[in-house]
C-alpha cells in the first residue's frame, strides 16, 4: 500500500486498505501494534484521497492506544499526521499545536522524523506564508535526500507543489483572478504572494533550530549552512568542499552571488568552517565575504552558531555514550536499595505499586533483614518523598508513655507537662511515621492507635476535641503477631487493620546471591568513611562471606566489613585472617561420620550402583513425607510432587508400608 501511494496509484491503494482491514478485523490482536502501524498508511491514503475528515478522526481516535503502548516513535508521527489533517481542514493553529507537542517530546528525534516535522510545517504555514512553506519543504527534502530516502523526498515535493497550487488558486480567489467554470487561474500570482510576511526574528530562529538539530551530521550540517549563508547575502563565494585523506578536495555544493569575480582558492579573506568527518573525509565550508564590515560580521555570527552546534551535538553524543557505559541507577538503586535475588526483585516491585496509595504497610522478617530500609523505600516513592520520614521504635520508652510519645499531650495535662507536646503522628504531618517493633507497643495504647489508622483522627492527652492528622503509618515487626493475637498479647483487629499489605523480607541465608553485592557496597562505604582507600576483598574471603549462616543478616553482615575495614591498612587485600574468629572457623572441614546431621540430610555413599543410590534416595524421601503427614496420602503426594496413585505405586515397589 505504501508503495501504490509512492507511485500515486490510489485505486490500488483503495484495494489494498480494503484487504488489510480485512486481515485486521479477522485477527485476534489485529488492532494492536501491527494494526497501530498501519493506521499511519491509512491516514496519508485519506489525505490523499481528499478525505481529511476520517483521517483526523482516525488519528485522533489512535492517540491513547498509542500512548498507553510507550511507542514514542509511532506517538510522534501519528501526532504529526494528525496536525497534518487538522491544517488541511482549515484548522491551521489547533494543528501547529498539535505539532509542537509532538517535536517537544522528542528532544534528540532520528533525522526523518525531522524532515516529517518540516514537511507537516510546510503544509501549516502554506496559506498563510507561501514563503515559510517552501522554505520548511526545502529544509525537509534536504535531509531526506540526504540520507537517501527518496521515496520520501518525492512525496515532500509532491506535498510542495499541491500547497503553492492551492496557495495561487486561493490568491486568485481573493483578487478575482479565478474562474470558476473553467477551475483555471488566469494569470500568476503576483511576486509579493511569495514574500516571507514573518518577522526577521522568526525566520533567523527557523534557521538556528535547525542548525543545532542538523549538528550532529555533517552532511546535513553543510547544506543547512550554505543555504543560510547564500540567503544572507554577506559572502560573493560558498562552498562545500569534502577533504579526503590524500588531501585531494571535491566541491561538493557551491553558490555565488551575481557579481562575484572567479573563484580562487588562495584567497586570504576566505573563511573554513570544519564541520566534521562523514565517511572518510573531511568536510569544510568555504566563504568568501563581501568586502563590508556588516558582511564579514554576519559571516562570523554564522561561523559562531555552527561552532555551538557542533559543541552541542558532541556533548549529546558524550552523554550517549556515558549514557551507555554507566546506565542509569536501577529501580532498586534508586529506593536506596541493594537487591539481585528474585525474593527480593518481586518485593521493590510490590513497594513500587503500592508507594502511590496510602494504605498502610506492614513489614515482616528477622532482626537485621533492613525492614527500615525498605519503610525508607515506599516514603521515596510515593508523593510524601518530600516530606518527613520519621522512625520510632516501640522498645525505646517505657510502655507506660508511649501513649503521649505518640499521640501528644497538652501542656497541664499530667504532672510534668509543663508544656505542650505535638506527639510524633503530628510531627510526621503530610509524612510517613515508621513504627518499628510494633509488637512490643502496649495493650493501653493499641486501641488508640487503631482509631487513628481508621479514621485518622488523634486525641491527645488534655484535648476534649480529635485532631485529624495526615500521615502515612509503616509498621515493621520481627514477632510473630499471629501467634501474639493468639496469646492474648496483641489485639487482632489492629493485627488485621496493620497487616493491610503485607511484605516479608526474606532473611540473608535465603538469599546469599546478594551477599558480594552487599560486601561492595558497604566496603565502597565504610573505605570512605574511614579512609581507607583501595581496599579489595579477596575470593577466599568471600567464599567465607557467603556460606556462612549470618543469624544478624544484613546488620551483622555490615558490621563484619565495616570491622575488617577499620582494622586493615590502606590498599590492603583482605584476607580470611581478617575475618572474625566466629566466621573463620565457620568453615572447617569436618568428616561426614564425626558430623551431626540436620534432619533435613541424608549420607549417601558413592561406591554404589545408580539404581541402588536412586532407590535408597526416594525411600529416605517417601518415608520422611508420610511422618510429616500423619500417614495422610494426599498430602504428601502433593509434598513429593507425585500424584496419589503415583506415590501408591512407589510404595509397591519400595515395600514401604
Amino acid at each position: 500500500m505504501q508503495l501504490a501511494l509512492a507511485a500515486g496509484d490510489l485505486e490500488l491503494a483503495r484495494s489494498l486498505a480494503d484487504e488489510i482491514q480485512s486481515i485486521s478485523e479477522s485477527l485476534e490482536n489485529g488492532h494492536s501494534y501491527y494494526g497501530l502501524w498501519h493506521l499511519l498508511t491509512r491516514v496519508k491514503w485519506l489525505y490523499r484521497t481528499d478525505q481529511a475528515e476520517a483521517g483526523v478522526a482516525i488519528a485522533m481516535d489512535a492517540l491513547p492506544r498509542i500512548e498507553r503502548m510507550v511507542d514514542r516513535n509511532l506517538l510522534e508521527r501519528m501526532k504529526l499526521l494528525a496536525a497534518e489533517g487538522l491544517g488541511r481542514l482549515g484548522r491551521a493553529t489547533e494543528g501547529a499545536n498539535l505539532m509542537a507537542l509532538a517535536v517537544s517530546a522528542n528532544p534528540d528525534p532520528p533525522l526523518e522524523m525531522m524532515a516529517e516535522a518540516s514537511r507537516v510545517a510546510g503544509r501549516l504555514t502554506a496559506h498563510d506564508d507561501p514563503a515559510a512553506a517552501a522554505s520548511h519543504f526545502d529544509r525537509a527534502a534536504r535531509i531526506l535526500h540526504g540520507v537517501g530516502n527518496l521515496t520520501a523526498h518525492a512525496e515532500i515535493q509532491r506535498d510542495a507543489r499541491e500547497a503553492a497550487e492551492r496557495t495561487a488558486v486561493l490568491h486568485a480567489v481573493s483578487t478575482g483572478s479565478y474562474d470558476a467554470g473553467t477551475l483555471m487561474v488566469r494569470e500568476d500570482p503576483p511576486p509579493h504572494a511569495l514574500t516571507d510576511r514573518r518577522p526577521p526574528a522568526a525566520a533567523l530562529t527557523e534557521r538556528i533550530a535547525a542548525l543545532v538539530g542538523l549538528a550532529a551530521h555533517p552532511p546535513l550540517l553543510a547544506a543547512e549552512s550554505l543555504s543560510l549563508i547564500a540567503d544572507t547575502d554577506a559572502s560573493l563565494h560558498a562552498r562545500i568542499v569534502a577533504t579526503s585523506p590524500d588531501g585531494s578536495h571535491e566541491v561538493r555544493a557551491a553558490v555565488a552571488a551575481a557579481d562575484a569575480p572567479a573563484w580562487r582558492d588562495d584567497h586570504p579573506d576566505t573563511i573554513a568552517l570544519a564541520l566534521g568527518p562523514h565517511r572518510d573525509r573531511q568536510l569544510h565550508l568555504l566563504a568568501l565575504p563581501r568586502p563590508t564590515a556588516t558582511a564579514r560580521a554576519t559571516l562570523l555570527a554564522v561561523e559562531r552558531l555552527v561552532q555551538t552546534a557542533l559543541a552541542l551535538a558532541r556533548a549529546r553524543h558524550q552523554e550517549r555514550e556515558q549514557t551507555a557505559l554507566w546506565p542509569e541507577p536501577s529501580p532498586e538503586q534508586q529506593l536506596g536499595l541493594v537487591c539481585a535475588a528474585e525474593r527480593m526483585m518481586e518485593l521493590v516491585k510490590s513497594v513500587r505499586r503500592v508507594a502511590p496509595s496510602n494504605v498502610t504497610v506492614l513489614i515482616t522478617g528477622e532482626t537485621g533483614v533492613g525492614k527500615e530500609l525498605f519503610a525508607r523505600a515506599l516514603h521515596q516513592a510515593s508523593a510524601r518523598h518530600d516530606r518527613v520520614f520519621l522512625p520510632f521504635n516501640c522498645t525505646t520508652v517505657p510502655r507506660d508513655i508511649i501513649d503521649s510519645q505518640l499521640f501528644g499531650y497538652r501542656r497541664g495535662a499530667f504532672t510534668g507537662a509543663h508544656e505542650d507536646a505535638p506527639g510524633l503522628i503530628r510531627s510526621a504531618a503530610g509524612g510517613t511515621l515508621f513504627l518499628d517493633e510494633i509488637g512490643e507497643m502496649s495493650w493501653e495504647a493499641q486501641p488508640k492507635l487503631l482509631r487513628f489508622l481508621e479514621s485518622g483522627e488523634i486525641l491527645p492527652l488534655g484535648e476534649t476535641r480529635p485532631q485529624f492528622v495526615d500521615v502515612r503509618i509503616v509498621a515493621a515487626t520481627n514477632a510473630n503477631l499471629e501467634q501474639l493475637v493468639a496469646d492474648g498479647k496483641f489485639r487482632e483487629d489492629l493485627y488485621y487493620r496493620l497487616n493491610v499489605i503485607p511484605l516479608n523480607v526474606p532473611p540473608l541465608r535465603e538469599r546469599r546471591e546478594e551477599i558480594p553485592l552487599l560486601v561492595d557496597h558497604f566496603l565502597d562505604k565504610f573505605s570512605h568513611e574511614l579512609q581507607k582507600p583501595l581496599l579489595r576483598v579477596a575470593e577466599e574471603t568471600l567464599e567465607y562471606l557467603v556460606l556462612y549462616r549470618w543469624p544478624g543478616n544484613v546488620r551483622q553482615l555490615a558490621n563484619e566489613v565495616r570491622r575488617m575495614v577499620a582494622m586493615a591498612e590502606p590498599g590492603a587485600v583482605l584476607m580470611p585472617e581478617h575475618l572474625s574468629s566466629a566466621i573463620a572457623a565457620s568453615r572447617r572441614t569436618v568428616p561426614a561420620n564425626q558430623r551431626t546431621l540436620e534432619p533435613t540430610e541424608m549420607v549417601m555413599r558413592l561406591d554404589q550402583p545408580l539404581a541402588a543410590a536412586t532407590e535408597h534416595l526416594e525411600r529416605a524421601l517417601i518415608r520422611r513425607a508420610l511422618t510429616m503427614c500423619d500417614g495422610k496420602m494426599d498430602e504428601a503426594a502433593k509434598m513429593l510432587g507425585l500424584s496419589r496413585k503415583g506415590l501408591y505405586l512407589k510404595r509397591q515397589r519400595l515395600g514401604i508400608e
